[in-house]
């Protein structure tokens, strides 16, 4: 496309957004679960055929030399869009965040204040990889009463344009409005800019994706971002740890799926068990194929780790390779997080309940676990259905975003003549 085609397809698609989000906003909540339900079996059926389109985008991935943390997010297959429909269905079971009553009281005058959950309108999610995102937002936002103007990475192009269309043909002929659920098809990074400048038709953008995609929409948006950042998660194994539990926990965390955001990038030992703890662990985690770089004192204990360098600190891998530093304590491994890390998800591996406890309270993250895999921080594990992201941001909304999340709030004030004086 050229570069007026780009800013059109942006311009026009969102307007379409805009003029859906009014409908949807009171749409009846029989109407969007079953809506939920047919896309969930819209895509049952139809499953061969976006593997198809996925298997083109994974072929030009894996020709293009991308990484192999990148191909596993970028790949469906059966078990996972099973996964898709299984998570469509699930928000179809969750309650309506939509006309729920969250507060209320009588003021002194008389007048009944109640304040109601609303749909924040239009959403815009820019996204990298993952098509299964395609699925989920197209999902929480139906749910919670939001058109969302979805706009996924050029890697993943075919996949997400085959689920959208799927999915947005499929709730039209269930009464949803046209325009609810779009996704803009070119490939042409302009597009992206002039989304990012549509203040008057889009309510809320959410970047979902690698520290630079973040950075450039933050940068460049006139709209409100609700940030989802990137995980460089901890585990810190404190001297009362249950060292057994502590290795499960923290092989779980690095090798379960790697790719994810959620996934283990420095585990910090205590100074007085790191001799008993860390080389069985590091064994472990080199039969699983563990990268393991360590600091000095690491090296020392496990003579066969890699150096690790300040960078190693900063980097969030989303692949098969840990970082590893020995800490004199508690404090130092609240610092350390604190400095290093992305206000994702951190844990502690501990018996003592006053040092979680401080952990807990300093420890400053979206997600903060007590003897648990960093991996549970997802939407669907905590109870709340799929999410659209993970914000580690503290305005609006913190951790997994799911249809709540993506509400906004009124307030509705009832009277019986009442003036003021």
């Amino acid at each position: 496309m050229t570069w007026m085609n780009a800013e059109e397809e942006a311009l026009r698609k969102a307007g379409k957004a805009k003029e859906a989000s009014k409908a949807l906003a009171t749409l009846p909540t029989e109407v969007k679960n079953r809506a939920l339900r047919a896309m969930a079996e819209s895509l049952e059926k139809n499953a061969e055929r976006v593997i198809a389109e996925n298997s083109m985008d994974v072929d030009a991935a894996t020709k293009s030399g991308l990484t192999r943390a990148f191909i596993d997010r970028l790949t469906l297959n059966r078990q996972r869009i099973g996964g898709m429909t299984s998570e469509l269905r699930e928000i179809a079971a969750l309650p309506d965040p939509v006309g729920e009553v969250i507060g209320g009281w009588t003021t002194r005058h008389g007048l009944e204040i109640r304040r109601v959950r609303v749909p924040l309108g239009v959403v815009a999610l820019i996204y990298e990889s993952r098509p299964n995102v395609t699925s989920d937002a197209a999902g929480i936002c139906l749910k919670s009463g939001n058109a969302v103007l979805l706009r996924g990475g050029s890697e993943a192009i075919r996949s997400n344009i085959a689920i959208a269309r799927l999915l947005s043909e499929t709730a039209k002929s269930q009464g949803v409005p046209e325009g609810a659920i779009q996704i803009i098809e070119t490939t042409d990074r302009k597009a992206v800019t002039q989304m990012l400048k549509l203040r008057e038709f889009i309510d809320a953008v959410i970047p979902r994706g690698g520290a630079d995609l973040i950075r450039t929409v933050v940068e460049n948006s006139t709209i409100p971002v609700i940030e989802t950042g990137t995980g460089i998660c901890h585990t810190y194994v404190d001297d009362e740890a249950d060292l057994e539990a502590a290795e499960r926990i923290v092989f779980n965390a690095k090798t379960q799926r790697p790719s994810t955001c959620n996934s283990l990038n420095t585990l910090l030992v205590h100074r007085s068990v790191a001799s008993r703890f860390l080389p069985s662990t590091v064994s472990r985690l080199e039969g699983a194929r563990v990268e393991i770089r360590g600091c000095p004192e690491t090296r020392k204990i496990v003579p066969t780790v890699k150096p690790a360098t300040d960078d190693d600190w900063r980097t969030e891998y989303l692949d098969l390779i840990l970082a590893v530093k020995v800490v004199s304590d508690v404090r130092e491994a609240i610092d350390h997080i604190n400095t290093y890390g992305t206000h994702h998800s951190d844990a502690i591996i501990t018996r003592n309940y006053d040092r979680a406890q401080q952990f807990t309270r300093e420890v400053d993250s979206a997600t903060v676990y007590v003897n648990a895999s960093t991996r549970f921080t997802d939407g669907n594990q905590f109870g709340m259905g799929s999410e659209i992201g993970i914000s580690t941001q503290k305005l609006h909304a913190r951790g997994p975003m799911s249809v709540r999340e993506l509400t906004s709030s009124k307030f509705v004030v009832l009277g019986s003549g009442q003036v003021r004086e």
